[in-house]
């Protein structure tokens, strides 16, 4: 199943996140389809990027969100 998950960069106690298109089979932090945006926690308010075309063509094409990542869908207004 393909899933639309988080995959974590930045240093330690630093941490950012791409939005990434990957294979639920493949590692967090492994090989993956696509990059549709980034999420940075460390920022006040919380930077959220998304490339909404992307998000919206795979989530059509059957691809399943993980809890976080449908919650920044939620903010960023992609799903209700």
């Amino acid at each position: 199943m393909v899933k639309i998950r988080l995959k974590r960069m930045g240093a330690n106690k630093k941490p950012f996140y791409r939005v990434v298109v990957a294979d639920s089979r493949k590692a967090r932090d492994g090989r993956f389809i696509e990059e549709i945006g980034y999420f940075d926690p460390m920022t006040e308010p919380d930077t959220i990027k998304i490339d909404e075309e992307a998000a919206k063509k795979w989530l059509g094409q059957g691809a399943q969100p993980t809890e976080r990542v449908r919650s920044l869908f939620k903010k960023v207004g992609i799903v209700e």
